[in-house]
C-alpha cells in the first residue's frame, strides 16, 4: 500500500482543521465557498487501483494532498458492481488520511470500487471537481498474520545515540495509520513521557519525533502498543526498547532531489509520460502544491502520488500532454522530509514532448532468484527487473507478494535503483520449502501502460542463510567500475580495469588518461583503462544510460545510509587499526580511520555496510584483507565526507562517496568507487569486483 503519516506535517493539525471547519461554516452562511483554495487531491489509496489478491478482511485507506473535513459513509464509498457495500469511514487527526471499513468480510474473487465522491471537502471548504474511484479485485482468504516490529532504531540497547536522534520502527506489514498516534507510540525517560510528534510513513514506518533534543548520557524506553493494527485489523503485540543517547548532535540534512523523469533537456517524451522525481531523503507525501508542472505559464492539472518508501514523487498530468511543446516542471521549496527538514530551494527541469503516446506494456526481464532455483538462501531478497522504467507508486506490497502455499509472506516493497523492484521479507523464509512470487497488473510503466498479465515464479529455499544486513543494490551504477558526477582525474600512469563515466560532466573532466574517441562517439578508450570510458557529452545513447547510472549511485547511497539498526554504534570511536570485521551493519557519526591493518571475515554471501556521516581516511602503506571466502562485491562503505587512501595502501569493497575520492601514488582498491563529486588517481590501481 502507499504510506500515510499523522500530526507532524501539520503540527496544529487539530487546531487548524477546527478553525477552518467554523471559516467553511461562516463562509457557507454568507452565500458559499468562493474562498476556499484549490480542490483537494487524492494522492494515494489503499488497496492500489487494479491490485489483485486483496485480504477479504482489508480496510480500504485515502490519502489526500490537503487536510480534509470528516468523511462520512456517503463521501467515501465501496461498491460492488452497484450493489453498495455498507461500512464505517474515519478520518484522522490531521484530515490526510481517511479509512472505509466493511462491516464484514468482502466476497472473494471479486471486483470492488471505492470512490471519494464530490461530497468530500478539503477543511477549507474546497470539494472535488469529479468523483474520484479504484477498483480492485479479493483474493480468497482473509489476513490473519499478526504485524510485528522488523526494525527499531536506535537498536535496542544502542549506546551513544545522537541527542537530535528520531525514533522510529518499521513493521512487517502495511499499517492502519488512524492507529499509530502520539498514544499509541511513547517515550519516557523512566516514568515521565518525552513529548514529541508520532508520523507514520513513509514505507512501513512509525516515528517519533522529540519536541526538543533529548538529555544526554541517559536511558530512554519507546513502547508501540497492541493498539496499533495493520489494514486487516490485526493487532500488534506490544513492542518495548531502550537505548541510551551519547552527548553530542549529528548534522540535520536538508532533502535534495538527485533525479527526475523525463530528465532535464530530454526530447520526444510521450504525450502520456508521469514525472518522477527522485530525493536522497525519505519524503512526506507531496502535493500538487510542492510538485507542480507548466507550459510556459500555464500550470498543467495532475494528481501528486508518493511511493512507500517516501523516495520518489510522481506527477500524473489530468490529460495527455501536447505534441512538440516544452514542458518545465519543479520541486518547490519546502517540501518535507520525513526527518523534519525541508528542501531549500525550488529545483526545475524542462523537456519536450514528442509526437505519440507511449502504449507498449512493460515486461518482467529477470528474476532474482531465478524461476524453479533451490537452494536459495533464507534471507535472499526477491527480485524482479523490468524492461523499463516503472511507475514507484505502482510498485508496493499489494501489488508485488510473496507466498508460501496460499499464506502470504510478510515484508516490504521498494523500487529501484535501476529498473528492479525489490521484496524484503520480515524475517528469514522456513528452510526447503517453496514459495511464490506474483506482481500483479497493477504494476504500470511510467506512461500508465500495466503488466499484460500477472507475472509469477516459484524457487525452493535451502538451509543457509547469510550474515549481515542485505547488499545494497547500485542498479546500472553496478556498471562501473569508477562513477562520478564532477570528473576524474589521474596521474599517469594509473591502472583501472572496468569501464568508467562521469556524468552530468563532459569528457573535458576526465584528464590525464590521454582519450582516444571510438568512431561513434559513444565511448572512448585509454591506455590506462582495461575497459571503456563514457561521458554525458558522448554520442547516444550514452547520456541516457549516465543519468540513469547517476540516479542509481544516488538511490544506493541513500539506501545504504539509510539502513537502521546497526549491529555496531561507533565501533572502537572510529578507529579501525587492527580490528577484525564481522558482517554486520556499522555506524558512525564522526570520521572512520583505518590507521593499521584490517580484516574483514566472512562467507562468500554475508554482507558488510559501513556507515559514517564523516570523512574515511586510511593511512599509507596498510590494508584492508578478506578472509574466509569474503568479496569485496558484498562490502558497502557509505561516506559522507570525503575519502582519502594513503600511498601505497590497499582497499576492499564497494565505496559510496558523498563527495571526493581520491588513492595517493601507489594506492589500490579492489571494488567500484561511486562519487557524488569527483575522483583523483595518483598512479593508482582501481579493479573491478569479482561476481
Amino acid at each position: 500500500m502507499n504510506s500515510f503519516h499523522l500530526d507532524s506535517r501539520y503540527p496544529s493539525a487539530r487546531l487548524s482543521l477546527c478553525l477552518a471547519s467554523v471559516l467553511f461554516t461562516l463562509a457557507a452562511a454568507c452565500g458559499g465557498s468562493q474562498n476556499a483554495g484549490p480542490a483537494p487531491v487524492l494522492s494515494a489509496t489503499s488497496p492500489a487501483d487494479a491490485d489483485t489478491d486483496v485480504a477479504l478482511n482489508t480496510r480500504l485507506s485515502a490519502s489526500f494532498d490537503m487536510p480534509m473535513a470528516q468523511l462520512s459513509a456517503s463521501s467515501f464509498t465501496l461498491k460492488q458492481g452497484t450493489a453498495p457495500v455498507s461500512g464505517t469511514v474515519a478520518t484522522s487527526a490531521d484530515g490526510l488520511t481517511a479509512t472505509f471499513s466493511p462491516s464484514s468480510n468482502v466476497a472473494a474473487a471479486t471486483v470492488y470500487t471505492a470512490t471519494i465522491t464530490t461530497g468530500a471537502s478539503s477543511a477549507a471548504g474546497a470539494s472535488f471537481a469529479a468523483d474520484q474511484s479504484w477498483s480492485f479485485t479479493t483474493g480468497a482468504a482473509a489476513d490473519t498474520t499478526a504485524p510485528v516490529v522488523a526494525a527499531p532504531d536506535p537498536a535496542s540497547a544502542a549506546s551513544g545515540v545522537p541527542i537530535n536522534a528520531t525514533i522510529s520502527a518499521s513493521f512487517s506489514k502495511d499499517m492502519d495509520p488512524l492507529t499509530i498516534t502520539s498514544s499509541s507510540f511513547t517515550v519516557k525517560q523512566g516514568a515521565a513521557q518525552v513529548p514529541g510528534d508520532v508520523t507514520y510513513g513513509p514505507g512501513t514506518t512509525a516515528t517519533f519525533t522529540p519536541a526538543a533534543s533529548l538529555a544526554p548520557s541517559t536511558l530512554f524506553t519507546a513502547t508501540i502498543s497492541a493498539d496499533v493494527k495493520d489494514l486487516a485489523g490485526n493487532a500488534l503485540a506490544a513492542f518495548s526498547w531502550s537505548f541510551t543517547t551519547g552527548t553530542a548532535a549529528v548534522p540535520v540534512q536538508v532533502p535534495t532531489v538527485t533525479s527526475t523523469f523525463p530528465v532535464n533537456a530530454a526530447t520526444a517524451v510521450a504525450l502520456n509520460a508521469k514525472l518522477s522525481a527522485s530525493f536522497d531523503l525519505r519524503m512526506f507525501p507531496l502535493s500538487t502544491a510542492n510538485f507542480t508542472l507548466k507550459q510556459g505559464t500555464t500550470q498543467v492539472g495532475g494528481k501528486v502520488a508518493t511511493s512507500a518508501n517516501g523516495l520518489t514523487a510522481t506527477f500524473a498530468p489530468s490529460s495527455s500532454l501536447s505534441a512538440n511543446a516544452v514542458y518545465t516542471a519543479t520541486i518547490a521549496a519546502g517540501a518535507k522530509a520525513a526527518a523534519g527538514t525541508v528542501t531549500a530551494a525550488d529545483t526545475s527541469w524542462s523537456f519536450t514532448t514528442g509526437a505519440a503516446a507511449d502504449t507498449t506494456p512493460p515486461a518482467v526481464i529477470a528474476t532474482n532468484p531465478t524461476a524453479a532455483a533451490t537452494g536459495v538462501l533464507l534471507n535472499t531478497r526477491i527480485a524482479a527487473t523490468f524492461s523499463e522504467a516503472m511507475d514507484p507508486v505502482s510498485v508496493s506490497s499489494t501489488s508485488f507478494i510473496v507466498k508460501q502455499g496460499t499464506v502470504r509472506v510478510p515484508g516490504s516493497v521498494t523500487y529501484g535503483p535501476g529498473t528492479a523492484a525489490t521484496f524484503t521479507a520480515a524475517s528469514p523464509l522456513p528452510a526447503n520449502t517453496v514459495f511464490t512470487a506474483t506482481l500483479g497488473t497493477g504494476v504500470k510503466d511510467l506512461a500508465g501502460n500495466a503488466l499484460a498479465s500477472a507475472f509469477a515464479w516459484s524457487f525452493t529455499t535451502g538451509a543457509l542463510a547469510a550474515k549481515g544486513p542485505s547488499p545494497v543494490g547500485l542498479g546500472q551504477a553496478g556498471n562501473y567500475v569508477i562513477l562520478a558526477k564532477a570528473g576524474i582525474s589521474t596521474v599517469p600512469a594509473s591502472s583501472v580495469t572496468g569501464d568508467i563515466a562521469v556524468s552530468p560532466a563532459a569528457a573535458t573532466f576526465i584528464t590525464g588518461f590521454s582519450l582516444v574517441a571510438d568512431s561513434t562517439n559513444v565511448f572512448s578508450t585509454s591506455p590506462q583503462v582495461v575497459g571503456k570510458v563514457f561521458a554525458a557529452d558522448y554520442a547516444v545513447p550514452t547520456p541516457s544510460n549516465l543519468t540513469t547510472a547517476i540516479g542509481d549511485m544516488q538511490t544506493a547511497y541513500t539506501d545504504a545510509a539509510g539502513r537502521p539498526t546497526p549491529d555496531f554504534l561507533e565501533l572502537g570511536t572510529g578507529n579501525l587499526g587492527g580490528k577484525t570485521l564481522a558482517p554486520g551493519l556499522y555506524k558512525w557519526t564522526s570520521t572512520v580511520n583505518v590507521p593499521t591493518d584490517v580484516t574483514i571475515s566472512g562467507g562468500a554471501n554475508d554482507v558488510w555496510i559501513f556507515q559514517t556521516t564523516g570523512d574515511l581516511i586510511m593511512a599509507a602503506n596498510q590494508h584492508v584483507t578478506l578472509s574466509g571466502g569474503a568479496l569485496a562485491k558484498n562490502i558497502f562503505w557509505e561516506v559522507a565526507g570525503q575519502a582519502t587512501f594513503g600511498a601505497g595502501a590497499h582497499f576492499e569493497g564497494v565505496l559510496l562517496c558523498k563527495t571526493g575520492v581520491t588513492l595517493q601514488t601507489g594506492a589500490t582498491m579492489n571494488g567500484r568507487i561511486l562519487a557524488q563529486t569527483a575522483v583523483a588517481l595518483q598512479k593508482a590501481t582501481v579493479t573491478r569486483p569479482a561476481q
